[in-house]
């Protein structure tokens, strides 16, 4: 049987990107100034993770204005959703036991 490693998903290795799908979860939209509040991330920073995961399809970037102000909001995809649930399992795999 194969180490559980093997599962981990390298889109979701660096802090801020898994960060990021934490915040999202399944259905949740959020605006990016929030992300970038919840996630204690510097634009820049924040802006390359997202552009990452949605070059991946693990995210969805919609674009707007709220009264004339423009607004960019993030939402996970059901692919993006499904593969970070899989590296969480992977994470569970590799700690059961060892934290007791």
């Amino acid at each position: 049987m194969a180490h559980p490693r093997h599962e981990l998903n390298d889109a979701f290795q660096t802090p801020i990107r898994f960060s990021l799908m934490a915040a999202l979860g399944r259905t949740a939209q959020i605006d990016f100034r929030t992300l970038r509040e919840l996630l204690e991330a510097d634009d820049s920073v924040l802006s390359k993770a997202v552009s990452h995961l949605e070059k991946l399809g693990y995210v969805t970037v919609t674009k707007g204005y709220v009264g004339t102000r423009p607004r960019t909001w993030v939402q996970a995809s059901a692919q993006g959703h499904r593969a970070y649930q899989q590296h969480l399992r992977a994470l569970r795999a590799i700690t059961e036991g060892l934290l007791d």
